[in-house]
């Protein structure tokens, strides 16, 4: 049976889970395990239930003890056990077994998958909702190397038996797309949403691997985690690789910083530095427990109306290659990007930002969709320990917009002058006069124009990977009449 969705442009037939199931059972080639801790054994069901899976089920298991658990696969260093290693070491485990139970002699065409999960669901006080790594460890080619697809899920659903038959879909969604859908890795990441809806589950990470995704980039299959819906951001650590956002942020001090970064200049960095010399000097703030975060919104991403992903690309490229970490988010409004960071952390956050980003943090147009208003907004924003550092604005006459003399709109001038002075807002005066002058739009067009004077405007290292890669549309002729 198939399922026909309208509304799109494209009207396009979804399998059941039953074909989808009963289509890898009848494979003969494909053969596996399934390995699920914390929700039942909700997704080998699917399989065991469309029927023809005694030549694909090898085995089916669940290790619920916690004492059992540590004896097949060990005990993590951190003692916990919904975690992206314990997923990878039960991946790893079953498919050794696997590869010393069934001999290739006998079965030279026979494709093995490991499927695992480790997840936890809802708390009976119903306060968390729970969370899950799932993953698949398999090969298209008996002959090919192991490839990997692995995730991680937050539920959204508040009752334990729904999170439970949402995994057993997605998992299914998962094991179908690996296998037919791994030459069409984006249609992969949209279909893992069959028979879902996007309030029940959400994707927050996900990182693809081996021979048949050796030209797949992750940073831009996150970007289209947000692009579609799937999560609200996702994150990048300094090495450029994705990271979970729940292990970087959790009870830290979160100094965020939001911008274009088009490219990253000496201001911003400027910004970073001096506001994080504030904010450690803040009480409250423990050096060894802040994160900073380079934020770039989705709505800073687009170009005529659509996301530029190679422009998006080149900004994640430099300020990783500064050691900053990199949050790509839906969040237009600064007091959802707090309510996201207040997810995983209580502790004192702050942001910087300039004189223009703080005028339309005060534009009510922002917040018309709120009962509240921009009362509601402010009251989610400054209702948590949280401090805006501002970076002073050179007017064309030379003077300067700071917190004293910035305007607002009449209407809220009452209002910013309330947050000013109980030192919600706080001037940013250790600034380097020489970066005033420097903006990122103007670096941008003086390279597009192939003007020289741009690089001396970039910190150290940045004009260097600009012309090595021809970012920005820097041409490559540009480095050639430098040599």
């Amino acid at each position: 049976m198939e399922i026909t969705l309208k509304g799109d442009k494209n009207i396009e037939s979804i399998p059941s889970l039953k074909d989808k199931a009963l289509r890898i059972n009848l494979n003969e080639n494909i053969y596996g395990t399934f390995s699920e801790i914390g929700a039942g054994q909700e997704t080998v069901r699917q399989f065991f239930r469309a029927g023809g899976g005694s030549g694909t089920i090898a085995k089916a298991m669940s290790a619920y003890d916690k004492d059992f658990s540590d004896a097949i696969y060990g005990i993590e260093e951190d003692k916990r056990y919904v975690t992206e290693a314990r997923l990878r070491k039960m991946l790893d485990h079953e498919m050794n077994l696997t590869e010393q139970r069934i001999t290739r002699d006998k079965h030279p065409n026979k494709m093995f998958f490991s499927y695992a999960n480790t997840v936890a669901t809802i708390d009976f006080a119903k306060k968390y909702k729970g969370h899950g790594w799932v993953g698949i460890k398999y090969q298209v080619d008996a002959n090919q190397d192991y490839n990997e697809i692995v995730l991680h899920i937050r539920f959204k659903e508040n009752d334990a038996r729904l999170q439970q038959e949402t995994l057993g879909k997605l998992g299914t969604n998962l094991i179908y797309g690996a296998f037919y859908k791994y030459n069409q890795p984006r249609k992969l990441l949209r279909y893992l949403y069959d028979h879902l809806d996007k309030d029940q589950l959400e994707i927050d990470t996900i990182n693809f691997s081996g021979p048949v995704f050796e030209n797949v980039d992750n940073r831009l299959m996150s970007l289209q985690l947000v692009k579609n819906g799937m999560t609200d951001a996702v994150m990048f650590a300094p090495d450029g690789n994705n990271v979970l956002p729940a292990r970087v942020l959790y009870k830290r001090n979160i100094l965020t910083l939001r911008g274009s970064f088009r490219p990253v200049t000496k201001v911003n960095i400027d910004m970073y530095k001096k506001s994080l010399d504030m904010f450690l000097k803040e009480n409250k703030v423990d050096e060894n427990k802040t994160q900073v975060i380079f934020e770039i919104t989705l709505s800073n991403l687009r170009a005529e109306g659509e996301i530029d992903e190679q422009d998006f690309m080149d900004r994640a490229k430099l300020l990783c290659s500064l050691g900053q970490t990199v949050l790509i988010s839906n969040f237009q409004e600064y007091y959802k990007l707090v309510e996201y960071f207040s997810q995983y952390s209580k502790a004192r956050m702050g942001l910087a930002m300039g004189v223009n980003n703080l005028i339309d943090i005060f534009d009510e147009k922002y917040y018309r969709h709120l009962s509240g208003g921009i009362l509601e907004a402010f009251g989610k924003l400054f209702y948590k320990d949280l401090r805006v550092y501002l970076y002073p604005m050179k007017n064309k006459d030379g003077t300067l917009t700071t917190s004293d003399n910035l305007k607002v709109h009449p209407r809220m001038k009452e209002l910013y002058k309330f947050f000013k002075y109980n030192g919600k807002v706080v001037d940013i005066t250790d600034y380097d006069p020489d970066t005033l002058s420097v903006f990122s739009r103007k670096v941008l067009s003086m390279i597009n124009k192939g003007e020289d004077g741009w690089q001396a405007m970039l910190p150290e290292g940045v004009s260097k990977l600009i012309m090595e890669k021809s970012l920005f549309g820097c041409e490559t002729e540009e480095i050639h009449n430098r040599e």
